[in-house]
């Protein structure tokens, strides 16, 4: 199985960049992970939330399989611990589906049409993140879970 974190715009910030790089290679030895960046929609300032929406709708099923398993990360969505996470990660795996794709919707959220689409909700916390650093945390969060699976120091309870 490979995990994609299908995101919309760049990481502007570096450090968080150093973040995500240092989890990306941590995780090689657990599974396959990589991000999937959609550039942002131009000329957004003029939209309203609905309309922006309605934009990145096209573009986030357009970057998804059809066969793909979708995660939405969403701040009314379930939370999970870490060892829930791992849990979730490791019944996911007992399918063999091929893809499973955590999405960061945008700022407003995703479309009627993208939920219709996702397995599951899932919350990182019922603090507020940046989109930004969401894609550190999720990151991280899945090397945590592959921690845990294989036994290895890194989580501790």
């Amino acid at each position: 199985m490979k995990i994609i974190i299908l995101a919309l715009g760049k990481t502007y910030k570096g450090f968080i960049n150093q973040g995500i790089e240092e989890y990306l290679k941590r995780l090689k030895r657990y599974i396959k992970v990589e991000f999937k960046i959609i550039p942002d929609i131009k000329n957004s300032k003029g939209l309203s939330p609905e309309q922006l929406i309605n934009k990145e709708e096209r573009l986030i099923l357009n970057a998804i399989k059809t066969a793909s398993d979708i995660i939405l990360l969403d701040e009314k969505g379930k939370e999970h611990t870490s060892i829930e996470l791992a849990q979730l990660l490791q019944s996911k795996m007992l399918v063999g589906g091929k893809e499973l794709v955590f999405v960061v919707g945008g700022a407003y959220g995703v479309s009627d049409e993208v939920k219709k689409r996702i397995s599951k909700k899932i919350a990182m916390s019922k603090l507020t993140f940046s989109h930004q650093m969401i894609r550190l945390i999720v990151v991280e969060q899945i090397y945590r879970a592959m921690t845990i699976l294989k036994g290895d120091p890194y989580h501790h309870e």
